[in-house]
């Protein structure tokens, strides 16, 4: 056994080698050394343990190089979703528009006016410019936004209802992500929750009555991420907005996913609007910026202006509040919305969501033959007609008609599936898609860059 460990390099002569040399200039000598003292160390172990050297000891340099390549690759890396869910929360949720990106790519090249009025010379508000966007956008007196609408949420409870109760339908007590629930929130932001109503049916004597000295607030929540059906009732904002001003109550609205435009005009499910309700009078509303905004991940608040300034004077706001890349981002989605009527083309959510059935047969029917070519000795590939859907966490009821191509084993065997899935979540970019009824579909509704998913699926 001595003699095996005989035949490890020593370090410093493993650095003197040319082909290590160029790895650390292109790494770093420290980051190189880390590494080959690992592999040295691993070595010993298997020495010790198996009283042989390890596969890789003839060529030290290929074992070295495969390892930096594996530890300098970037923790978020880009992806094929092709699972069928556009807005797909595990996958980063919304793409950026070209703008954003570049709106962002700027923003971090250069100082930027993040805190700093250029006509005063002195400190400005953060939110200052997006909140006059997206005034003109909603309708709204003025705006706050923060790192995500859970924060939002949290922001508005914190600030305007601590100690104090607030009304919520029983139906609406939604559940979100990671089992984060509004009681939970209503908790944390140091509010009393008041359930009124029934899971399917809530009436605005129902909230009527439930107001004494200690409520606070009458609230919505929109329910984006399940439905109830059959037999159901519930207030409309417009209604309890009647109630809260012959009471003296703010109304506030979690819409979560909000959307500013119509989306039925392009075929889609429609989504409540900020801008309709706050027509309707509601005091506060909070949305995503990330979801059908087709933005970066941000929480807006938009409402009545005194309403607002208690949620930027609050000291959560500072420790929920966005970066300066986020807010770049932000603004240069917003002002895409001036434009309604090539958003279908600028906005990458959008853009996917109306995609046509017959588009996704026809670039099926273009993929199919050079993966046949590349994958028909071992699998049955077909176009097959399916159903995505806009969200995994927002309107994920709802379905959109599309295509997609298949693989079924032509041994039958499920295993072979599940380790098709697993080689194609390590090429160079991975390819994501979904087992369902004996097959892997890749559904083709966020697939844009076919020579680039061809070049890499058949490589």
């Amino acid at each position: 056994m001595s003699t095996l460990y005989n035949q490890l390099p020593a370090i410093d002569r493993l650095l003197r080698e040319p082909a290590l040399q160029a790895l650390s200039a292109q790494y770093g000598a420290s980051f190189l050394t880390q590494i080959l003292r690992a592999m040295q160390q691993q070595a010993r172990d298997t020495i010790r343990q198996q009283q042989q050297l390890p596969h890789w000891h003839s060529n030290w340099a290929q074992e070295a190089a495969s390892r930096l390549a594996q530890r300098s690759r970037s923790a978020l890396r880009p992806v094929f979703n092709l699972t069928g869910t556009v807005l797909h929360t595990n996958l980063g949720r919304a793409r950026l528009a070209e703008q954003a990106i570049e709106a962002v790519s700027q923003t971090a090249r250069h100082a930027v006016t993040l805190e700093y009025a250029l006509d005063e010379a002195e400190r400005g508000h953060r939110d200052r410019a997006l909140a006059d966007l997206l005034c003109e956008l909603t309708g709204a007196e003025d705006a706050c936004i923060v790192n995500n609408n859970a924060a939002a949420v949290l922001l508005m409870l914190s600030a305007l209802a601590p100690g104090k109760e607030v009304i919520v339908s029983r139906g609406e007590l939604v559940e979100i992500g990671g089992a984060f629930r509004m009681p939970d929130v209503m908790r944390q932001a140091g509010c009393l929750l008041h359930e009124v109503g029934a899971t399917n049916r809530t009436h605005l004597k129902d909230y009527r009555s439930a107001v004494n000295e200690q409520t606070a607030l009458l609230m919505k929540v929109h329910t984006s991420n399940y439905q109830i059906q059959g037999f159901t009732k519930a207030v409309d904002e417009a209604e309890l907005v009647t109630l809260g001003d012959e009471l003296g109550l703010p109304v506030i609205t979690d819409l979560g996913s909000g959307s500013l435009i119509d989306l039925s005009r392009y075929g889609l499910p429609a989504e409540p609007m900020p801008q309709q309700l706050i027509a309707s009078g509601v005091s506060l509303v909070s949305f995503s910026g990330d979801k059908l905004l087709g933005g970066p991940q941000a929480g807006i608040i938009v409402g009545k202006k005194d309403l607002i300034a208690r949620l930027q004077q609050h000291p959560l706001k500072r420790a929920l509040r966005v970066d300066k890349l986020t807010l770049a981002a932000l603004e240069a989605t917003l002002r895409l919305y001036r434009q309604p009527e090539q958003l279908h083309e600028s906005l990458p959510t959008l853009r996917l969501l109306t995609r046509t059935q017959e588009s996704l047969q026809q670039q099926a029917e273009r993929l199919l033959p050079p993966l046949q070519a590349r994958w028909g000795d071992v699998y049955h590939l077909a176009i097959a007609p399916c159903f995505s859907q806009i969200g995994s966490g927002s309107l994920p009821v709802d379905r959109l008609p599309g295509y997609a191509i298949t693989f079924a084993p032509k041994d039958g065997r499920g295993s072979s599936l599940e380790a098709l899935a697993q080689r194609w979540r390590k090429l160079s970019i991975p390819v994501i898609g979904r087992l369902q009824e004996g097959r892997l579909w890749l559904d083709l509704r966020c697939l844009e860059d076919e020579s680039l998913f061809l070049r890499t699926l058949t490589s």
